[in-house]
């Protein structure tokens, strides 16, 4: 496989989470690409009613809602590979790297030929489950 494109990208799940305004995508592009909140909005914008998230023995974590956001795939196509075979892009990879370091490394054909055409979102905005108030356990008196 070929090392191709990192991405930094805008997710912020937890609330002490960085926050970024922008994201470099480079490597064996012919053109760097820089990408921040303003030129976001010249993308198509996807909305989902809500959104479950997992953990790594995929059970529940919480959920978001209202959640806005652009196709990476979308914001790819604007990117010019530098390979001459069409065929050779199979074998490349994208590692998206986030504010703080954490790392997710995409295939070309899961961001491109998935079944799901716009599987790979760059979120933008959405509401957070709010969290559940533990019940006090002490008598309420008077």
């Amino acid at each position: 496989m070929k090392y191709i494109i990192p991405v930094l990208l805008l997710l912020a799940f937890a609330a002490k989470a960085q926050e970024s305004k922008e994201f470099v995508i480079d490597g064996k592009v012919k053109n760097k690409l820089t990408i921040d909140l303003a030129s976001l909005k010249n993308y198509k914008m996807l909305s989902l009613d809500s959104l479950v998230i997992f953990n790594h023995l995929l059970e529940r974590k919480r959920s978001i809602k209202n959640v806005k956001g652009v196709a990476l795939k979308n914001i790819l196509s604007k990117v010019t590979i530098d390979e001459a075979s069409p065929k050779k892009l199979s074998e490349y990879y994208l590692v998206c790297t986030a504010t703080d370091n954490y790392k997710v490394v995409f295939s070309w054909n899961e961001v491109f030929n998935a079944k799901a055409e716009n599987n790979i979102l760059i979120l933008l905005s959405f509401n957070a489950e709010p969290k559940k108030t533990e019940r006090n356990s002490w008598p309420t008196i008077g």
